[in-house]
């Protein structure tokens, strides 16, 4: 589904999209439009502009999640502000896109987006990967909490974390390190649908929406940093 408010760069962005063999669903010009069609058509990816009439795109976005938590998000705005940026994978989005970007990266972006894959224009991961570090650590995180054992998982003892095979852990610790499913399946030697499911079951044991939500849960319980002499256990059970 594809969301923004200029006609012309709507009905270019969906006949790209058709044109590489994706189904657009369904397409919206405003907030309120957008977010009933995306509740009719349950749309598998919503490409979605910011600046939008009625209502922004970043409450779009999660208006949708809210419902339809398996949809998505991949923003294409034609503003850089790191303050957007951030407000937008805080809303939910699994990636963004500046409108610069060619018709080839937008449509392996749309791919890597469908298939679960943060996606952003370069040198946007980089700030989305450090703003989740300072809300950790603002947060009494691992990350300013230098007591060992506060930073290792499986001496955290939470009693509400759900206990995750050491598969899972170890994928986790990947995604929250910043790799993507190609890189994580190449390093465990595992299919890219094995690193999708792992992915999947552990954001269904956590019961978490998306892989950005995945990534902040790890981060604020040091999963990210590298600790190659321990090996990698499962997370704890209550």
């Amino acid at each position: 589904m594809v969301v923004d408010d200029h006609p012309m760069w709507r009905d270019a962005v969906s006949r790209d999209l058709a044109a590489a063999g994706c189904e657009v669903v369904a397409t919206a010009g405003d907030g309120p439009e957008a977010v009933r069609r995306a509740h009719a058509v349950r749309p598998q990816v919503l490409v979605l502009d910011l600046n939008l009439p009625e209502l922004p795109g970043v409450e779009v976005c999660r208006q949708v999640l809210a419902r339809h938590p398996a949809t998505r998000v991949l923003v294409l705005s034609a503003s850089g502000q790191h303050a957007d940026v951030l407000e937008a994978v805080k809303s939910g989005a699994t990636g963004y896109l500046v409108k610069s970007a060619s018709r080839e990266e937008l449509l392996a972006a749309v791919r890597s987006t469908a298939a679960g894959d943060p996606v952003f224009t370069p040198g946007l991961a980089g700030l989305v990967l450090g703003e989740y570090r300072r809300l950790a650590a603002a947060a009494g995180g691992p990350a300013a909490v230098p007591d060992e054992s506060a930073a290792d998982p499986a001496a955290a003892g939470q009693d509400d974390v759900p206990r995750l095979t050491e598969r899972e852990t170890e994928v986790l610790r990947l995604v929250a390190k910043g790799l993507t499913y190609k890189q994580i399946a190449g390093r465990l030697v595992l299919s890219h649908r094995t690193v999708q499911n792992h992915v999947q079951n552990t954001l269904n044991k956590l019961q978490l929406h998306n892989r950005v939500e995945l990534v902040r849960y790890a981060m604020e319980r040091g999963l990210h940093r590298e600790d190659p002499g321990e090996p990698e256990g499962a997370l704890p059970a209550g």
